[in-house]
């Protein structure tokens, strides 16, 4: 199927029609007034019988359609308030009802017209053709729905691979949007490779083993269809009331007639209970509330999806992308025994500068935040699946996989990764292994503050889906305090989850990758995470975050209930006004011109209520400026801090493995000197004026306590630290320095209190800058 997106012309022309009939109809009931003004009753009573007539011919049939189709709304009551009126002569008050119904008409076509639930980008995003071997060697590039199984392929760079094959050398592959799981993965000659994931290494060749109408791809796509199918309309919330509002206005217009015998009081009755409180006030709360979510960075498609936003109860979240930023960074580097972590990022960086390797560009961004220097290598060469080899400053340095036996260190630094469910990229510098940089999909920094906002705001249960592996979705359910998780989720279970959670409650589904879009489509309301690409996810989901923060959804989740609960209210009080207006009509006190006018005013009172929906509900408030700035002055200086985190991991793990080697001193020496020349001041700088700005937006000084009383346990470490470098017989020897030759000893006794300290100061200060970042820094708007 092709799609053509909508031009911008055609969304004018149809805003234009839109508001037209309002514009109309406001102009004839104005010349109806100026006529009856100017001594021309007559005149008058025909330009708005006029009004009255071309209002209620395209509403009953609008009414007439909906109970052939078994639905019944508040409309029924308009079209006889407007045949009634016409009935008895009451011209004005059927032109004034009319003048209501357009109103309340265009405001919803406004937001109705913010919806496009189809699969444009998902069937946009599938490959259309594929590039195929010819017998005689060459290639050609033919339509997709030609290939066939046994058919030999050749995948790009960056191509996204169109059917399921078998490769026929080692590729490097990112599944994330099919499987979920983050890193990339290898895949050796002869194993299988699913549609839909994208070759994130050199080219490769592929022997199809699927057509395209049967390829995993496909299923998602047949998956999201099917599933966006079943899913029912939205049901105004305006019906919802009118299910107990119609049947209560016949029956009391009914008995005025009956009781009094005049119709007129009928009439009367059925203009003021022309739900003008349900037409107007309710939708404009909610486009007062789409409006709003939209200034946050948060699209919701139509009303509907934004009043179920409000409704919600239950909350499933993809965990790739979603609760962790999508993309891996470098979060420590392990050097070989007297190597220098700075030295084996700055090699590794430098030569992966030339790779368009999702790794590379973590590990060029780590070496840029640490401010390292970057040389611009030679002879850069790149194996698929095996690595990056250049020359730099005269070295031949190769990142990429290691061959053979792994030395002792690097099978300590295999086994950390593994625990730390880390990705493991090797560094050799001319011929010998260097280090190794290990890589880690990070917890959003606002996911636990996030997740602790949406409980707030009546979120009961909270679900992480992944296709990651049980270790690793565990720790990060841990970390942002989810009720439940689902590890090694494939689409279809994703799919099946959110259909059985939303037996129980008004479901939300949270996600970002292709894999995602069924889900998406199945729950009551789908939420993509935009911003990162997922142009699928995004056009299948009712509610697209456009910016890059996980926070916005709560910010949504407020306003949406809200804006929901002033609707209700609006309504409520409009309808009760009503009521108290049609027994009075039902006595006779109130004459339908004098009715029509009544329900104007009842209607100032619920606009000028549901307008409140503009401001309010928001429990989270952006800090002023000069503390922002503070904010993100201190969290840019985090990326230098964790560098010297690495060093001071390394530093501990020397002195474990290895207490009596000549270079144990002068590494703590220089990991000290680093302690105290970028820890210290960074610290200190925040207790003298981060913590102080705040006290305000945090509500109390006493918010900061807890951080205060870290600050202060790592200024004792760092002290204790540099306490043990100043005892007798680790000073340098007196012919020589600390860089040139060995730096002292440390006395055995030292080791296990010194160790203490090391790993000690490690954790405080890693759990120190997470929490300032989950806590403190993802206040920053």
């Amino acid at each position: 199927m092709e799609c053509v997106p909508e031009q911008p012309a055609a969304n004018r022309r149809r805003a234009w029609l839109e508001w037209t009939p309002l514009v109309a109809l406001t102009v004839l009931v104005a010349a109806g007034a100026v006529l009856r003004s100017t001594g021309r009753p007559g005149a008058a009573g025909l330009v708005w019988a006029g009004v009255t007539v071309a209002t209620l011919l395209p509403a009953t049939w609008s009414v007439l359609r909906s109970l052939w189709h078994r639905q019944f709304g508040v409309d029924v009551i308009a079209v006889l308030a407007l045949g009634g009126a016409l009935l008895v002569g009451e011209y004005l008050a059927g032109a004034v009802i009319a003048l209501m119904l357009a109103t309340g008409r265009t405001l919803e076509a406004y937001a109705q017209r913010r919806a496009t639930r189809d699969l444009r980008a998902l069937l946009t995003r599938a490959p259309r053709t594929a590039r195929r071997r010819t017998p005689d060697g060459g290639i050609e590039v033919v339509d997709l729905a030609r290939v066939q199984v046994g058919d030999r392929l050749v995948v790009g760079p960056g191509d996204v691979v169109g059917v399921d094959g078998r490769t026929e050398e080692a590729v490097t592959l990112d599944e994330s949007v099919v499987t979920g799981e983050s890193r990339l993965v290898q895949r050796q000659p002869g194993e299988d490779v699913a549609s839909g994931v994208v070759n994130a290494g050199a080219g490769f060749g592929m022997l199809a083993t699927t057509t395209a109408a049967r390829s995993t791809y496909a299923g998602i796509v047949r998956l999201a269809e099917e599933a966006t199918a079943r899913k029912a309309p939205m049901v105004r919330l305006a019906d919802r009331y009118a299910a107990a509002f119609v049947p209560f206005t016949l029956v009391l217009a009914g008995l005025a007639w009956l009781l009094s015998g005049e119709f007129v009081r009928a009439v009367a009755v059925l203009v003021v209970a022309t739900p003008c409180p349900l037409l107007l006030a309710t939708p404009i709360a909610i486009v007062s509330g789409l409006s709003r979510v939209a200034r946050r960075g948060v699209l919701v498609r139509d009303g509907g999806s934004l009043e179920l936003l409000g409704r919600a109860r239950t909350l499933l979240v993809d965990k790739t992308g979603t609760l962790t930023a999508g993309r891996p960074r470098a979060s420590e580097t392990v050097v070989a025994p007297g190597g220098d972590s700075d030295e084996v990022l700055r090699l590794a960086a430098s030569v992966e500068q030339l790779s368009g390797h999702v790794l590379a560009a973590a590990l060029v961004r780590a070496a840029r935040d640490r401010g390292l220097a970057l040389t611009t290598p030679t002879e850069v060469t790149e194996e698929p699946g095996r690595g990056v080899t250049g020359r730099v400053g005269g070295r031949l340095v190769r990142v990429g996989q290691l061959d053979g036996e792994l030395p002792d260190w690097a099978e300590r630094a295999r086994r950390r990764a593994d625990l730390d469910g880390a990705a493991t990229v090797w560094v050799s510098a001319d011929g010998a292994p260097v280090g190794a940089l290990l890589l880690e999909d990070p917890v959003r920094p606002d996911a636990r503050r996030t997740v602790r906002r949406l409980r707030e705001a009546g979120f009961t249960r909270l679900v992480m889906l992944t296709g990651d592996r049980p270790g690793t979705a565990d720790q990060v359910a841990r970390v942002v305090g989810v009720d439940d998780v689902v590890a090694r989720c494939s689409p279809q279970q994703k799919v099946q989850r959110v259909r059985a959670e939303s037996q129980r409650a008004v479901t939300v589904m949270v996600g970002d990758g292709v894999n995602d879009a069924p889900a998406l489509a199945e729950a009551g309301v789908g939420v993509a995470m935009g911003a990162t690409g997922a142009t699928a996810s995004a056009d299948i989901a009712d509610a697209v975050l456009t910016v890059d923060r996980l926070d916005r959804l709560a910010d949504a989740v407020e306003i949406a209930r809200h804006a929901r609960r002033i609707a209700v209210q609006s309504a409520t009080v409009g309808m009760g006004l009503a009521v108290l207006a049609m027994v009075a009509a039902a006595f006779g006190l109130l004459p339908p011109v004098a009715g029509a006018f009544l329900q104007e005013g009842i209607d100032v009172v619920v606009i000028l209520n549901a307008l409140r929906a503009l401001g309010g509900g928001l429990r989270h408030q952006a800090v002023p400026g000069h503390t922002g700035e503070l904010l993100d002055r201190y969290a840019a200086e985090h990326a230098g801090l964790r560098g010297v985190l690495t060093g001071l991991r390394g530093a501990a793990d020397l002195v474990a493995t290895r207490p009596d080697a000549d270079q144990v001193v002068p590494t703590l020496r220089a990991v000290h000197r680093r302690l105290v020349d970028e820890v210290l001041p960074h610290e200190t700088a925040e207790e003298q004026r981060l913590y102080p700005a705040l006290a305000g937006p945090l509500g109390s000084a006493e918010a900061t306590a807890t951080m205060s009383r870290s600050h202060v346990e790592i200024h004792r470490l760092i002290d204790r630290i540099g306490g043990h470098l100043d005892q007798p017989g680790t000073h340098p020897a007196p012919d020589g320095d600390a860089a040139a030759g060995p730096g002292g000893r440390l006395h055995p006794d030292q080791v296990p209190d010194l160790l203490a300290s090391l790993y000690g100061l490690d954790a405080v200060l890693r759990l120190h800058l997470t929490q300032e970042e989950e806590d403190y820094f993802s206040l920053r708007t």
